[in-house]
């Protein structure tokens, strides 16, 4: 399609419709900037370095004895040479191994988002089986028979 202006093609196209009768509007971008129809520059645009930035870097807590001032040291991974920088750039590892190098920036990160360190998801069903089973057994030897039943009525549902 063409510009109805100057012939050149059309890239922007507008629709207007006014007491039920359509209207349409087919210009190239520069005769729609000359008309302020589309705006010069782009609108505000995302700052992913610096969000981040402070989602690694967050600011320092009242009680802190030393806040944080500098940024950590950029540690590289030994196996793939991926930097805290690059991390904070990407938001993504390059290796298995980068967890171990860049232990001191993750570690923090990780525990703000997940609430703690260590991995609490779920356990297959045969070790959640397993460990009801002792804790039946353990009930029973302590005459604790509503616990145990309801241990009881746990393994059986999940069997």
């Amino acid at each position: 399609m063409k510009c109805q202006i100057c012939d050149n093609p059309a890239t922007v196209h507008l629709t207007d419709i006014v007491n039920k009768k359509k209207r349409e509007l087919h210009l190239c971008e520069r005769c729609a900037r000359e008309r302020n129809l589309i705006p010069e520059q782009p609108g505000p645009q995302i700052d992913l370095k610096a969000l981040l930035n402070l989602l690694t870097n967050p600011f320092p807590q009242a009680g802190d004895a030393h806040p944080t001032t500098a940024e950590p040291v950029a540690t590289a991974c030994e196996v793939c040479g991926m930097t805290v920088a690059e991390f904070k750039a990407t938001g993504r590892l390059g290796c298995p191994h980068d967890y171990e190098s860049l232990r001191s920036t993750l570690e923090p990160l990780l525990e703000r988002i997940h609430r703690g360190l260590a991995h609490v998801g779920k356990a297959p069903r045969a070790v959640r089986i397993r460990d009801w089973k002792k804790q039946l057994h353990a009930a029973v030897a302590a005459e604790d028979y509503e616990e145990a039943a309801r241990l009881r009525d746990l393994i059986r549902c999940s069997e």
